[in-house]
């Protein structure tokens, strides 16, 4: 991997210190869970992978972190299991809202530039757009750049095509060859031997109750972990952090003319050359 220099982490910030070292600068805030991962992945995988492609995001991008919010949404049947397993641990989807916009408010309080949000577990992902779309509806985002997205989302199918076979959608990724293969890139201690394969990934968008879980998955698992290897979770994560860092830095036409890098250059070069009447050269 690139950028081999130590995370600057926000927190090891004084009081003091902070506006001033983060005036204009990004910082990168990875949202995770606590939740089951079959037989052989540990209860921490979605706090792990989104705080490690943070880490990676912000070595980048010379950006702050801030330590991974470990508490997310409820597990659900047919994207992570369910209430089944033992383990999940979750707050309702109405208090994670609140909680975010909460955090978001105060966050964006600091003179930031640029907020980067990298959420690692799948149920997450509602609620932390509505959060903030709630705190942009307050007008606390006026001066700020907002990337938020699921690190999966950044994956091109080109990607999943050649890497994966037969992939089942990310819903059903849950314990997968992805994840299976970014852990035993990151935390391949944490990682067990077993490789259990489920051969009926669920469909997408459909809510089921009853849920039969010895029907639905695997032991926890609702895909394959079969082909997961250190070597595809460094490809996995490499391929993640450079489209995320693309995205930041050409913005893909999201971004507002005003925010773009070309008009900045632009106004810049413009600025340089103007006659003291106002008159460009």
């Amino acid at each position: 991997m690139s950028g081999q220099s130590d995370v600057l982490h926000l927190t090891d910030l004084t009081s003091s210190q902070v506006n001033e070292a983060v005036r204009g600068r990004t910082v990168v805030w990875p949202v995770g869970a606590i939740e089951q991962h079959g037989p052989h992945l540990p209860l921490s995988v979605d706090l792990l992978l989104a705080q490690a492609f943070a880490d990676e995001i912000a070595r980048e991008l010379d950006a702050f972190t801030l330590p991974a919010q470990a508490i997310g949404a409820r597990s659900l049947p047919q994207s992570g299991g369910g209430p089944h397993f033992p383990g999940t641990v979750h707050i309702a989807g109405d208090t994670l809202i609140r909680f975010l916009r909460e955090t978001l408010s105060s966050l964006v309080g600091l003179p930031l530039r640029r907020l980067i949000v990298v959420n690692g577990h799948y149920e997450n992902e509602p609620f932390i757009f509505e959060a903030l779309e709630q705190v942009r509806e307050q007008g606390l985002l006026d001066s700020t750049e907002v990337f938020a997205f699921s690190w999966w989302s950044l994956v091109r199918d080109s990607f999943t095509d050649a890497e994966i076979t037969r992939f089942p959608g990310w819903h059903a990724e849950h314990a997968g060859v992805t994840e299976t293969s970014l852990m035993l890139r990151l935390r391949p201690d944490l990682v067990t031997d077993e490789r259990p394969d489920h051969d009926q990934p669920p469909r997408a968008g459909v809510y089921l109750h009853p849920v039969d879980a010895e029907k639905t998955t695997t032991r926890g698992i609702l895909s394959t972990t079969s082909g997961s290897s250190a070597a595809l979770g460094e490809k996995l994560l490499r391929h993640v952090v450079d489209e995320a860092t693309a995205l930041v830095r050409e913005g893909e036409g999201l971004l507002l003319p005003s925010m773009q890098p070309d008009h900045q250059r632009t106004t810049l070069e413009r600025q340089s050359t103007a006659q003291p009447g106002g008159q460009y050269l």
